[in-house]
């Protein structure tokens, strides 16, 4: 299962220590160390886009369905793409909020299920009411992601076969799924996806 985003340099430490079960996806880096002075052989280890490693308690924890990724502003706003779910705009991130659907002073809970991207003016005009007593109607039933979601959420630049594999491990009712879906139906990129 994909556990979280690694830099080059722990994955050669990984290959090093012997930790790598198998690899999938193209090599990025070939890494070339010194010359043994027994052999006379220089070291090489090449990386591979995708590496698995074995027995992680990592693993079995983040792949429990009990298990909720870390809230923060950057991968709620990404998880709801950007829109505020009450007016339906498209914003930039320096006009978005996180927004409590049962404000926290009444009992609401900061929580995957509990919050929604708001454009400031939308979050300032509901103010601390539920959507209902401000008549406003949300647009879409908020979500809390799987760990594999959560990987594609944190917004970096992400290769094509590593892509396939993520979204090998979105639930099949994933509005992330359906979203990734779209767009390559309608022949639309989505930007954080790199292809080799």
């Amino acid at each position: 299962m994909p556990l979280e985003w690694i830099t080059y340099q722990d994955a050669v430490r990984l290959y090093h220590l012997d930790q790598v079960a198998y690899t999938c996806g193209r090599r990025l880096y070939r890494i070339r160390g010194g010359y043994s002075a027994r052999t006379g052989r220089r070291s090489v280890i090449d990386v591979n886009s995708i590496i698995a490693t074995a027995g992680a308690m990592q693993a079995s924890l983040k792949g429990n369905p009990g298990y909720r990724p870390p809230l923060n502003n950057a991968t709620l706003f990404r998880r709801d793409d950007h829109i505020c779910l009450y007016c339906g705009e498209s914003r930039r991130v320096r006009e978005l909020s996180r927004d409590h659907i049962k404000p926290i002073s009444r009992g609401g809970v900061d929580t995957w299920t509990n919050v929604v991207t708001a454009c400031k003016r939308c979050n300032n005009l509901k103010g601390n009411r539920t959507p209902e007593q401000a008549g406003m109607q949300l647009l879409a039933v908020p979500f809390a992601p799987t760990h594999a979601e959560y990987v594609y959420l944190q917004g970096r630049r992400i290769l094509a076969d590593q892509m396939a594999f993520l979204r090998a491990h979105f639930p099949r009712r994933s509005p992330l799924r359906q979203r990734l879906e779209r767009l390559a139906a309608s022949g639309a990129d989505d930007p954080t996806v790199q292809s080799h």
